[in-house]
């Protein structure tokens, strides 16, 4: 077993049990406590797991990771997929960007277009585009959260509610194995619903770590997608669903 699969097979562990310790671990896998502890250090630092004394545990289900610490987690597979994102937008189209530290990397990414008519409701987002003069931004209506300037609300709903695009461009904080798409806020959920319903094409940005995590907040689910932009292959129960269900991978 080599590195990625043990740190892969952790993950699974911790998941079933909701806690696993060094020792246990070291026992498993027959290996050190030390290469125990690395594993877990790094996996940790993508927001994979918990940290704890003497173990693993769970990511909160109710609480997300800080933004400040978010933005740099997998930032290198963020740029990936949001340079591969970007491949896959015309000049001149139309489109939502929606909350996320993924999607802001996404809005870098598509500097070099020309033409677009970006709605956002993500001032991160907003401020990254508005240098284009060749750019519509516009953006939404409502409440500003101020942990990480994301917009939502019911006038948040039906100010997307009055546009209908070429492309949504959404992210994520979970996806669970039966294709459910989680997140944490109820209400950032319900703008990210009427976005995918306002999109002709829906297109979901998500670094690996997302096939890990279980927030509690039900978006809404693969089937409504049209792509999959991440940086590894899915766990095979959402590969078959998104095959079920004609969503294109791809694979940054």
């Amino acid at each position: 077993m080599n590195q990625q699969q043990r740190q892969d097979a952790i993950i699974d562990l911790v998941r079933r049990q909701g806690y696993a310790s060094i020792e246990q671990l070291t026992e498993h896998f027959s290996v050190t406590p030390q290469t125990i502890r690395r594993d877990l250090n790094a996996l940790a630092e993508e927001g994979m797991i918990r940290r704890v004394h003497g173990g693993a545990g769970l990511e909160s289900s109710t609480v997300n990771t800080a933004y400040s610490t978010r933005k740099n987690l997998n930032l290198d597979a963020k740029r990936r997929i949001a340079a591969l994102v970007a491949r896959h937008i015309p000049d001149h189209a139309s489109l939502f960007i929606n909350i996320g530290t993924s999607n802001e990397v996404v809005a870098e990414a598509l500097l070099d277009h020309q033409g677009l008519e970006v709605i956002t409701n993500n001032l991160n987002v907003a401020a990254i585009l508005q240098h284009k003069e060749d750019f519509n931004v516009i953006i939404a209506g409502g409440q500003v959260r101020s942990r990480d300037g994301g917009i939502i609300g019911e006038a948040t709903i039906d100010f997307i509610n009055q546009f209908k695009v070429d492309f949504g461009i959404i992210g994520i904080s979970g996806i669970d194995e039966d294709g459910s798409l989680l997140e944490f806020d109820y209400q950032e959920a319900r703008v990210a619903q009427a976005i995918i319903l306002n999109s002709r094409q829906v297109y979901l940005t998500a670094d690996h770590s997302k096939f890990h995590r279980n927030p509690v907040v039900r978006q809404g689910n693969i089937a409504q997608l049209d792509a999959l932009f991440t940086d590894r292959q899915p766990p095979e129960r959402i590969v078959h669903l998104m095959q079920v269900n004609d969503v294109a991978l791809h694979i940054a």
